[in-house]
């Protein structure tokens, strides 16, 4: 399984000044976009997400995003190397995505850009 990159994800209290200092940093604008009631800016390599607590909470569980280029090859090559996947694949509004469980502990999503276009 090829991996393309990695994206940090960061939850914060205050989107917008939180936004505004990811963009002097990373020197792009922030593509925006709401979740399951979760306000998030992707600014670089950064992934910010603000909201509600009980939502915010689950997504500091994970670790991180690492893009791929399918996301059904991760899930075959992570169940077969012993991972567990907690949800996925589904659809985002990016491509699709699934949350995996690692033996070691570590929680991870995976994302590709599959049915964008």
């Amino acid at each position: 399984m090829e991996i393309l990159g990695t994206t940090l994800r960061i939850c914060v209290e205050d989107l917008e000044s939180s936004v505004a200092f990811y963009e002097r940093l990373a020197g792009s604008r922030a593509l925006r976009f709401e979740r399951g009631g979760v306000s998030v800016a992707a600014v670089g390599c950064f992934l910010l997400m603000s909201g509600p607590d009980a939502e915010i909470e689950v997504l500091r569980k994970v670790s991180a995003t690492i893009a791929v280029p399918d996301v059904d090859e991760a899930h075959a090559v992570l169940t077969a190397s012993g991972a567990h996947v907690l949800a996925g694949p589904l659809p985002t509004p990016a491509g699709r995505n699934l949350i995996a469980l690692h033996p070691d502990g570590s929680v991870f999503e995976y994302a590709d850009r599959q049915g964008q276009g």
